[in-house]
């Protein structure tokens, strides 16, 4: 496991599996507001699994998003420093790391725009959103900035210009369509080219993508950056935002998806949409290799 980094699954699912309303244009937020602790009970189940990093419930938390569904900016971002005390609780005394998750623009559309990337705001735009949430998830002292889902180009080159001067760890996690190409069509190299230089940048990659797209992403990654990989990809199929649900779904575990992305270089593994504790429970025993089952 030695230079391995495991992170955690799908917050949503795992919420699903612990009986959570994870529901409407809120998501993991919704939960977030209801039911707090079973939010810190869903990140506790993933440190128990070995995650040595959790992502938090603000990846489609903002005041524009609030605004929209009849809440208001300062319930959105009490919302959002909630997130991270939450988190908090359910690492309390273990080593575990907390990520402050920040979703794309796309993702406060509630239209399934960042599986898509057809965003219709400037740069400009981009900066001032991210901006303003991110001075909120900071005023609240995460461990690190899990920025991630990022589907275009555009997003890539504001959130560049907005973390210049961002000192705290973080990682940049970019959606594709293939194992080449952003949701928007924009290469993979051109996105990680737009990120590279950012200061304290851990690790760049790839989440919520099909687990067979991702050895050929890293490789693309690797080609344009030296920074470690991070990957954590969903269950694979298709998302019919419609309907609220995945389809096709591949029947691989991440464990045995394992080898294949090691042997890509790949530094950081987790999950996203449709993996659980118990898949992070499984990946961590393969990444310890034949003793940690002897």
């Amino acid at each position: 496991m030695a230079g391995l980094h495991i992170i955690d699954g799908g917050l949503s699912t795992e919420l699903e599996r612990l009986g959570a309303r994870v529901a409407g244009e809120l998501w993991t937020g919704r939960a977030l507001l209801d039911e707090p602790q079973t939010v810190t009970a869903a990140h506790r189940s993933y440190v128990d699994a070995g995650a040595q990093v959790v992502i938090t419930s603000s990846y489609q938390l903002s005041r524009q998003g609030f605004e929209e569904v009849g809440l208001t900016a300062e319930q959105a971002d009490e919302a959002l420093r909630a997130s991270i005390a939450v988190a908090r609780e359910a690492v309390a005394g273990t080593g575990t790391k907390v990520a402050a998750s920040v979703g794309p623009y796309g993702a406060v559309l509630h239209d399934g725009s960042e599986y898509r990337g057809d965003y219709t705001v400037t740069q400009e735009q981009l900066e001032g959103f991210h901006r303003e949430r991110l001075e909120v998830l900071l005023s609240a002292e995460p461990d690190l900035l899990a920025i991630e889902t990022i589907p275009n180009v555009v997003e890539a080159k504001a959130l560049a210009t907005v973390l210049a001067d961002v000192e705290i760890p973080k990682w940049i996690s970019f959606t594709a369509a293939s194992g080449s190409h952003l949701w928007s069509g924009e290469p993979i190299e051109e996105a990680v080219a737009a990120v590279k230089d950012v200061p304290n940048l851990l690790a760049v990659g790839v989440n919520c993508v099909d687990p067979a797209n991702v050895a050929e992403l890293a490789a693309r990654i690797h080609s344009v950056s030296q920074i470690d990989v991070i990957a954590y990809p969903n269950r694979g199929g298709v998302w019919d935002s419609a309907a609220g649900v995945w389809i096709g779904q591949e029947p691989k575990t991440l464990a045995q998806w394992l080898p294949l992305w090691q042997e890509a270089g790949i530094a950081w593994i987790g999950g996203c949409c449709g993996t659980h504790s118990g898949d992070i429970a499984e990946l961590t025993s393969a990444a310890r290799g034949p003793a940690a089952t002897s």
